[in-house]
């Protein structure tokens, strides 16, 4: 261990036990994340560690349990009461952390506020833009009335954070991130946030649901791996997420701790550019001089690139078992799943052959870019894939960097090739195709997290068609057909879809999700199973 990492490890151990002289009280809980919260806005940034910090302090409409399924949230029921109307009743007698009461008038106020965030990187917009007009029928009746028939609605409202108007009108995002308007009606309450660091909790006493089993939660953002693994394991932590998969074996065999694991719904993925028609930006010959044009927008050296990469391997080494190779957005069962669009096997001689067809016999240069501190093993995956497309011809240079510093490139449209990945809570075809591959249309509010800007049109017509049908069994067909454009054109590269890991006292168990979200109401002491 070189001395740096080792001081960064005992440093951030130190900082979990200020505090937290001994073992948490039972009725508190200290939780270490991996990611970091970019946000409190709930409409500002479309990020999973986000949207679990969001969930503990507003609510939804609709929401998902955790096996993906729909069910209640402030919104006690809902139906279709004509093609292109969504009627909604309303939870009564639910009140805001300060005592306002929740009405149809402040999901009237929260829809037209979404879109209207400023400068958010990705956008909750496409969670509301079918939506034409919101009927307030009375105070605890709601009608969405949309451009056309759309049944993902009830879908796309367990991802929208319902605010206050009274509280929330003009309120700005920096206004969130003080505190000084972080009320919601979930159920905690906001005590103190410190950007980088921690969140700090308290139970909602009023909570119109199960009350959480934690008088204070201490919930704190410590990316490095290791640093989780000690803090749980010294006991100044209760529990953590992201379980390094270097620690799996170990932590099996320690009675300090338990794990707890779910197969998830996120997707790790390659995005290429294709924005820059005449050059990408960090593509070059293999002398370092412009190449005139973009390799990236012949399908023979997307397919190369795909074909290089043994998804296997990284699966079984990199991931040490934690994920399975993808060929597509989501896994077997999911809807929209499609059967026999498998992994590509990883097929080198047949990539340096795509390439040659490309006109690229001696391959190119090209930066491989990606964070190193948001998903498992990130910084691994890179230069896993990095060597495996240097041995296909394409010397390639990998650029692992902090989240923060990563995703403000990638938005910026300055990445030739990027590793992100897609959590899909929904548990259907038609997130990931609307966000990551979907033209980027900030009008129907489309691809607003297509970074490197793929475009099909009979992609999208397939994705609109399904959006538009209300026969479930029409509208997965449709996903499917979507799906297997964009996939057979290779609009992005899936890699693998990662399992989810947590670990914990023994004293405690945990409702895992697949939708990954690590959340304190999630939680609860043995005893009170």
């Amino acid at each position: 261990m070189k001395i740096g990492t080792k001081a960064a490890i005992l440093a951030a151990v130190s900082a979990f036990a200020v505090g937290a002289a001994g073992p948490a009280k039972a009725q508190n809980l200290t939780m270490a994340v991996g990611a970091q919260i970019t946000s409190l806005d709930p409409h500002y940034h479309a990020l999973s560690p986000n949207f679990a910090v969001a969930t503990m302090i507003f609510d939804t409409l609709t929401q998902f349990d955790a096996d993906a399924r729909m069910e209640p949230g402030l919104a006690e029921s809902w139906k279709v009461v004509s093609p292109t109307a969504w009627e909604f009743k309303l939870r009564p007698n639910v009140r805001f952390h300060n005592g306002n009461p929740f009405t149809a008038e402040d999901v009237a106020f929260t829809i037209g506020r979404v879109p209207q965030v400023p400068n958010s990187p990705s956008s909750y917009a496409i969670y509301t833009r079918a939506i034409e007009r919101v009927e307030v029928v009375d105070p605890l009746t709601v009608r969405f009335h949309t451009r056309s028939p759309y049944p993902v609605l009830p879908n796309d409202l367990a991802q929208v954070a319902i605010l206050d108007r009274e509280t929330h009108d003009q309120a700005s995002t920096d206004d969130f991130n003080s505190g000084k308007v972080a009320i919601g009606t979930g159920p905690f309450r906001y005590v103190d946030f410190r950007s980088g660091e921690r969140l700090r909790l308290e139970r909602n006493e009023e909570y119109w649901g199960d009350k959480a089993h934690w008088n204070a939660v201490d919930y704190r953002v410590v990316v490095n791996d290791s640093a989780r693994t000690a803090g749980v394991l010294a006991g100044d932590v209760d529990f953590i997420d992201q379980v390094p998969t270097s620690d799996i074996t170990a932590l099996k065999r320690d009675e300090r701790v338990k794990l707890a694991e779910k197969d998830g719904l996120r997707i790790i993925f390659l995005a290429l550019d294709h924005l820059h028609p005449e050059g990408s930006p960090q593509i070059t010959d293999k002398d370092g001089k412009p190449l005139g044009k973009n390799p990236l927008l012949d399908v023979r050296v997307r397919r190369a690139l795909s074909m290089a990469i043994d998804r296997q391997a990284i699966a079984s080494r990199v991931m040490e078992g934690a994920a399975k190779p993808a060929g597509q957005f989501l896994p077997e069962g999911a809807f929209g799943h499609v059967p026999g669009l498998d992994a590509p096997k990883a097929d080198p001689e047949a990539a340096k052959k795509l390439l040659a067809e490309a006109g690229y016999p001696d391959g190119f240069r090209i930066t491989l870019s990606g964070p190193n501190d948001r998903y498992m093993n990130d910084g691994r995956i890179v230069q896993a894939i990095g060597q495996m497309w240097t041995r296909i011809g394409i010397r390639t240079t990998v650029d692992a960097q902090p989240w923060t510093a990563f995703i403000s490139r990638a938005g910026r449209q300055e990445l030739s090739a990027f590793l992100v990945g897609w959590g899909t809570a929904s548990g259907e075809a038609s997130s990931p195709l609307r966000s990551l591959v979907a033209s980027y249309n900030r009008d129907k509010g489309f691809g607003f997290s297509n970074r490197g800007r793929y475009a099909n049109p009979a992609m999208d017509a397939k994705l609109e068609a399904a959006l538009a049908e209300l026969d479930d069994g029409k509208r997965e067909a449709l996903l499917q057909e979507a799906t297997t454009i964009a996939m057979q054109d290779v609009g992005i590269i899936p890699i693998h879809i990662q399992k989810n890991l947590w670990a914990m006292r023994p004293t405690l168990t945990h409702e895992s999700r697949a939708d990954e979200l690590t959340r304190a109401q999630d939680v609860r002491p043995v005893a009170a199973r």
